[in-house]
């Protein structure tokens, strides 16, 4: 049992004193270029796909 109390000492001690936590700003900032990103690469996905669904109703439209 002493070892689960050491362990959970040392890792209360780690997050306190050795982590290094980003600022308010900071964290706004990059949840900001995270989220643009993500709408970024969301549009990049839907072109591709509306292409590829595109390019494949031509192709089945000569064989049918």
């Amino acid at each position: 049992m002493a070892n689960k109390g050491t362990y959970i000492k040392g890792s209360y001690d780690e997050l306190m004193n050795k982590v290094s936590w980003p600022s308010w700003s900071e964290l706004q900032s990059s949840s900001i270029v995270v989220a643009i990103a993500t709408v970024i690469i969301a549009l990049i996905i839907y072109i591709m796909d509306s292409a590829f669904s595109n390019v494949m109703n031509l192709f089945y439209g000569l064989f049918s």
